[in-house]
């Protein structure tokens, strides 16, 4: 079987690496997704543990098309009763980028449509739509006169990992806090600090990754357990056998935040990862910490304009450029911020510079080796 896997713009090394980790067969990367191959079961297993995804499709059909009568036409020949049927319900998710459709939305109700009178056609009956609680999510995607229709396996992104209940304003995406972490070859033989936590989101998604537990061992529902031919039985085993993996970690990881009100729901959500004994969190300013001389890794989100004024901004930067010189010698920093101005203020080179997207903001992630002494770039 042929999948997509779809995730944030600049993750997608990171993620066709978990998906050799994994298994997956010829896997090719492009543009916020990885194509690769491999069995139902391998689905299921992706679904699961797959931290750095966003959504798993499942291709069914795809052709030219020169009018919209074509989608219609095409549309109509998908053999829909293999997926689903009369009684379900469902919805679609059109992505277009062609000159044949001047609204997005008007793409996804001609699909609607052919599904509707294919089974109209053939039972006399048509499925309903559901855009809240679809039974089947079907993605409709549209370049210039090539369309590709797929079923979403994931339904709810899998970003929407469960353990995460309460939430600071802008709160990072737990997959771009994955893809972090593992792009920056950390291991959880190194202290890991976040000094600006917020709502605790890479502390947990590194206690994930330290303890091997599946990102998806929280959530309580995936798409492909709505499809027709889903296994119960396979499904089951596939999640005993990553449970079974789940291992202590070997080192502690540090959280902080100087807001106490935000270091609570960091408390909240990791106790509903069960990281409490692998996480420690607590209330200081970053200015005041001091690195144990351990070999130490820090991942720094600095609060954007909705937590801090704007004047204290730049303030804020050089404060973490003077703590991390003076305070973390020994270490490596990585930073990731959408605010490129303010980063002349940290005053330190850095050593690698990624663009990522935290959904539609664009980031920049910067790696900071820190030495004995200044080692400031002019």
């Amino acid at each position: 079987m042929r999948f997509v896997a779809k995730t944030l713009f600049g993750l997608e090394k990171v993620l066709s690496e978990e998906l050799i980790s994994l298994g997956a067969d010829n896997v090719q990367i492009v543009n916020r997704a990885v194509l690769f191959e491999g069995e139902r079961e391998f689905l299921y297993t992706a679904n699961y543990c797959l931290r750095t995804a966003l959504s798993i499709l499942v291709p069914i059909a795809d052709f030219r098309i020169r009018s919209k009568e074509d989608l219609y036409k095409s549309g109509l020949k998908i053999e829909w009763d293999r997926f689903m049927d009369p009684d379900d319900t469902f919805s679609i998710v059109p992505v277009i980028n062609s000159p044949l459709f001047g609204h997005t939305g008007y793409a996804g109700l001609i699909l609607k449509d052919a599904i509707a009178d294919y089974f109209r056609n053939k039972t006399g009956r048509r499925p309903s739509v559901d855009t809240t609680n679809p039974g089947i999510l079907i993605n409709l995607h549209i370049s210039n006169d090539k369309a590709i229709v797929s079923l979403d396996s994931s339904v709810i992104p899998l970003f929407k990992r469960g353990y995460r209940q309460e939430q600071s304003i802008a709160p990072l995406n737990e997959v771009l806090a994955a893809g972090i972490i593992l792009m920056s070859g950390w291991k959880s033989s190194a202290t890991l600090t976040d000094p600006m936590c917020g709502s605790g989101t890479i502390p947990v998604e590194a206690g994930l990754i330290a303890c091997n537990i599946p990102p998806g061992r929280f959530r309580q529902f995936f798409g492909f357990q709505r499809w027709k031919d889903f296994d119960e039985e396979i499904f089951e085993k596939i999640k005993l056998k990553c449970n079974n993996q789940i291992c202590a970690s070997p080192v502690k990881i540090f959280g902080s935040d100087i807001s106490e009100q935000t270091l609570q729901f960091a408390k909240a959500n990791v106790a509903r990862a069960g990281l409490n004994d692998v996480i420690s969190l607590d209330v200081s300013d970053f200015k005041n910490l001091k690195s144990n001389n351990d070999p130490s890794y820090l991942f720094l989100n600095p609060p954007y304009g909705q937590r801090i004024q704007p004047e204290e901004i730049d303030l804020l930067y050089s404060m973490i450029g003077t703590t991390l010189k003076h305070n973390f010698s020994g270490s490596v920093a990585w930073l990731i911020t959408s605010n490129r101005e303010s980063l002349k203020y940290v005053g330190l080179k850095p050593k690698e510079k990624h663009v990522l997207f935290n959904g539609a903001l664009e980031c920049i992630l910067l790696k900071y080796e820190l030495y004995q002494g200044s080692k400031k770039h002019d």
